[in-house]
């Protein structure tokens, strides 16, 4: 499987067909079994029986490594110069997936079943991963997503995205009544100031912060479309209230709403990534990220041993300068490896401790 074949093939959002099937062909050719399943995501699969997709390895537990195979629009030119490979996907999050098929198809210990998932629509709203919330819940998750390979991602800040459509009577522009315009530039403003006035923590991860992505309007109608980044403890239920209240009887829809989410130090996961870190890398550095990832949807429903990591530099992400240095990235594929044989290792004990005598 080559990295640089994945990056040159278009995988924009809602575009994701011609990479999975290229996926499928190459895991199955690494031994995998590998299929498409109902939504479009890519699934591979070892288990501890063999390779088919049967009920080998039942009763074993499930390592799940969740990527994504989606971009955001606009192709990059794909070129491999000096080491680093360039375009689009490179880093967010074509590296991480393939660094994740890689590693199931090395993974050696076999008191695990591992499953790689590469989900359709991560850069949207996640149909590919909440589909997977209606399926068996694994007993341990890997997102994959770039965190730098000496890193391992505890955890994400949630958001809140949503808008107001605002319509008004024509007026003369001379009369005092607040045109359309107007009461978006305000309603944005005090949804600032509430985000503001609920902010605790002196670290960005523990503020809540509402950017405005969209303002357009006229006197008549307008359109003013805001995010709000939460994070841990945010109490959401209260802001949709004050947001509804606030709207009146101006149109107001929620469009996305995800929580945040925050592992351990201690947690599993975590532990066996920084284990595996500290032996092919260095002293692992915990890190916390102000956007969100597919760890956002599955992490407070299944509640398991979960982190975040893959190779490149996540400031990269959506750019025009994507690109992903070959060596992290096979060094990464060691990581994962390595972290697999430790949490499949520390599972296998948790199962056989909870077997009925």
């Amino acid at each position: 499987m080559s990295l640089q074949r994945m990056v040159s093939i278009p995988s924009p959002t809602g575009g994701e067909g011609e990479l999975a099937d290229y996926l499928v062909g190459t895991a199955r050719r690494l031994g995998l079994a590998a299929w498409r399943d109902e939504v479009g995501n890519f699934v591979a699969e070892r288990t501890p029986g063999g390779t088919t997709r049967s009920a080998a390895g039942a009763g074993s537990p499930t390592v799940l490594l969740l990527g994504h195979m989606d971009t955001v629009p606009g192709m990059l030119p794909v070129r491999l110069r000096d080491g680093v490979l360039h375009g689009r996907g490179a880093v967010d999050a074509k590296g991480p997936l393939a660094a994740m098929i890689w590693a199931a198809a090395k993974h050696s210990n076999r008191t695990a079943r591992v499953r790689v998932v590469g989900a359709v629509g991560e850069e949207g709203d996640s149909p590919g991963a909440r589909h997977l919330l209606a399926e068996d819940r694994p007993d341990a998750v890997v997102i994959g997503e770039p965190s730098g390979v000496g890193n391992v991602v505890l955890g994400y800040k949630g958001v809140i995205w949503f808008k107001l459509e605002i319509t008004r009577p024509a007026r003369h522009s001379s009369r005092p009544e607040p045109k359309a315009v107007e009461v978006a530039v305000e309603f944005a403003h005090d949804v600032r100031a509430y985000v503001t006035a609920h902010a605790a923590g002196d670290r960005m991860f523990d503020r809540p912060i509402a950017t405005v992505t969209e303002l357009t309007g006229t006197s008549t109608g307008a359109r003013v479309v805001l995010g709000c980044r939460t994070p841990i403890g945010f109490d959401s239920k209260a802001f949709r209230t004050w947001l509804r209240d606030r709207a009146g009887d101006d149109e107001l829809t929620v469009i996305e709403e995800v929580p945040a989410v925050l592992s351990s130090r201690t947690d599993p996961m975590v532990a066996a990534l920084s284990q595996a870190v500290g032996r092919f890398v260095g002293r692992p550095t915990a890190k916390v990220k102000l956007g969100t990832s597919d760890m956002n949807v599955v992490g407070p429903v299944w509640s398991v041993p979960i982190a975040a990591y893959g190779p490149g530099d996540s400031r990269l992400d959506h750019t025009d300068e994507e690109r992903i240095e070959v060596a992290e990235f096979l060094t990464s594929i060691d990581v994962l490896s390595h972290a697999l044989d430790l949490v499949s290792e520390t599972l296998a004990r948790r199962h056989a401790a909870v077997r009925p005598c």
